[in-house]
């Protein structure tokens, strides 16, 4: 199996696959991200379903790249007898999802071969293939069907589909393979150059919008084009990953499934959006969560699915060895389940920085969070699964009060900045007790340093958002000594772990990566106790952790020097272009957060407020 760092992101705003660099589709779930993959190599081996187009030379030489401002992949073969180039997308706005695959010979002639492994259920089931009167194959198994047109002959070997032609400079040979229920009517032919023509439109219109300056400009664009990709168009949900079980630690159980939207995620994702001139992603992220969580806040979830579903049960699949044998390979995830009070503070973060958006009219979404602030002033107090969501028990993580915190804060923010009418003396009360406990309970005085949980001597790096979140000022002795801490026990050559498994239990095997949005959190904090150049050393740091067509994964195991953990993983680009505006001019996202920005400044980065 290839490295992560050696696979590319294809998709449609719907599904996503990944594209490896020797020309191999190793995972790809179809109609939707959260779908059962059709491709599922990634996590077994070449029989658990894959495509591979490429030339029969065994040591091609190879570089690829995205079409500029697009998603569009481009693979260039060059072998001794000539040069081609792999061209590789997805079409999005169609009715049924296209996954086309052009060679186009450049100079010479190369030989290449295709083998296509189609396998429904995660690997596990074989479809049945025929051939139509048209030439096209159709596999059917369950509820799928994919339908594949080739512009060169194939045949069937081994439960694979196969076959072999030479491209020569000036031509071209097509695939496209089209999903469809079983029971639909049969997806129509396609006219490739037509769909790469309305693919290319599409993104370049999609980025021609976004307003990212300065000298990380291009990479910021990059992580939006992904980000864009990983947004399920119907409803605006922004999924974690689109892979399950790529691990956290090489041949170990940390494999959990990303392909949901996660609450905590909600305030960088708009500021994101927003800061970058993307206001109808952010409108649509913040609309997805009002409806996700809606109801009673008693069951409020930390994550959902892609359309809000709450039931994401999670099992194992006995039948996939798992990326270089990590087992188990897991799909839904029992974090759902979980009590997390930090998401309730990143909800009404989220709502607020919507509000001083101009996203929506002021006072939509008050009432429900009126009920959520009332759930919280029974729950805050209580221990929690905490933000790293471990499986050892409840706690009482410091920085899960520190949430409930902005919680109560945004809350009163609101009411005040906006006029809306909410019991402001009770919740000032508990603002006030939530902060004088956090700073009595939860910093360690010997340490000089807030700790991971109340009575804990060890750190964790969710307490660098301390300042960012206006908990307490950058320069805060407790705040600088948190800093110092986590730099002396949690950085490892030169980045940032989540917390020592070592020694903090979490109910499973000590050991992962470095978790790479800490690291761009401790650029940010680095940035508001004015420490500049270590922040812009620590960025040029991950930028290089980039793989060569700018993704990046959860996690880096810097005693490998790969990327490991789920990818592309959203939280890391959102860490990366939220530090990069925090590094620039084009929104100060530690300074929103805390409403500490220039009121010109956020006038100049904020759309004007609607009225309707």
């Amino acid at each position: 199996m290839l490295p992560i760092e050696d696979y590319a992101l294809i998709g449609d705003c719907e599904a996503a696959a990944l594209v490896g660099r020797n020309g191999s589709i190793d995972w790809l779930c179809l109609p939707r991200f959260d779908s059962e993959a059709c491709f599922a190599a990634l996590l077994g081996g070449h029989d658990n379903g894959r495509w591979l187009v490429a030339p029969t030379d065994s040591h091609p030489k190879i570089r690829r790249r995205y079409r500029p401002d697009t998603l569009i992949l481009e693979t260039h073969f060059e072998t001794q007898t000539g040069a081609a180039t792999l061209i590789d997308f997805m079409c999005p706005c169609d009715r049924h999802p296209h996954l086309v695959r052009l060679v186009v010979g450049e100079k010479g002639k190369v030989d290449f071969e295709t083998e296509l492994v189609i396998r429904f259920g995660y690997g596990e089931q074989v479809p049945w293939v025929v051939t139509l009167d048209d030439g096209r194959l159709r596999a059917i198994g369950g509820p799928n069907k994919l339908i594949l047109q080739s512009s060169i002959p194939l045949h069937g070997e081994d439960l694979k589909t196969k076959g072999g032609f030479t491209v020569s400079a000036g031509e071209t040979v097509s695939f496209a393979l089209s999903y469809a229920q079983s029971w639909d009517t049969d997806p129509p032919v396609v006219e490739p150059e037509a769909l790469i023509h309305g693919t290319e439109k599409f993104w370049t219109d999609w980025t021609s919008q976004c307003r990212a300056k300065g000298p990380y400009a291009q990479i910021v664009k990059r992580s939006l084009i992904t980000l864009k990709a990983m947004t399920y168009a119907p409803t605006g949900g922004v999924v974690a990953a689109v892979t399950t079980s790529l691990p956290e630690q090489f041949g170990g159980p940390r494999n959990w499934d990303y392909r949901y939207c996660w609450v905590r995620d909600a305030t960088l994702t708009l500021l994101a959006l927003m800061n970058t001139g993307y206001y109808d992603e952010a409108r649509a992220w913040r609309e997805w969560l009002l409806r996700a969580v809606a109801g009673s806040p008693k069951q409020m979830q930390i994550m959902y699915g892609i359309a809000g579903e709450r039931r994401l049960y999670e099992v194992e699949l006995p039948w996939l060895a798992g990326y270089e044998n990590s087992r188990p390979v897991r799909i839904g995830n029992g974090a759902h389940s979980q009590v997390q009070v930090d998401v309730y503070g990143e909800l009404l973060d989220a709502i607020h920085q919507a509000r001083k958006g101009g996203l929506a009219p002021e006072e939509s979404g008050w009432e429900l969070q009126l009920a959520i602030v009332e759930q919280l002033e029974d729950l805050w107090h209580k221990p929690d699964e905490g933000i790293w969501e471990v499986r050892s028990g409840p706690e009482q993580f410091v920085y899960s009060k520190v949430m409930a915190w902005v919680a109560f804060d945004r809350s009163i923010r609101s009411a005040e900045r906006f006029g809306l009418k909410g019991p402001l003396t009770r919740w000032r009360k508990t603002r006030q007790a939530i902060h004088a406990e956090v700073c009595r309970m939860g910093h360690d005085t010997e340490l000089n340093s807030f700790v991971r949980s109340y009575g804990a001597k060890e750190v964790d790096a969710s307490l660098l958002l301390i300042p960012a979140v206006g908990f307490l000022p950058a320069d805060d002795p407790r705040v600088v000594g948190t800093v110092a801490q986590i730099e002396k026990t949690l950085m490892k050559d030169g980045l940032v772990q989540r917390y020592d498994t070592s020694k903090a239990s979490d109910g499973l095997p000590p050991g992962e990566g470095m978790f790479l949005a800490c690291s761009f959190w401790l650029v940010d904090a680095y940035l508001m106790m004015g420490r500049r150049k270590c922040a812009e050393e620590l960025f040029e740091r991950l930028l290089s952790l980039c793989n060569d067509v700018g993704l990046l994964s959860e996690e880096y195991d810097t005693g490998a020097n790969r990327l490991c953990g789920n990818f592309p993983q959203a939280f890391s680009h959102l860490a990366l272009v939220n530090s990069a505006s925090n590094l620039g001019r084009d929104g100060r996202p530690v300074e929103q957060r805390c409403d500490q920005e220039d009121p010109a400044h956020a006038a100049k980065v904020h759309e004007p407020q609607q009225t309707s």
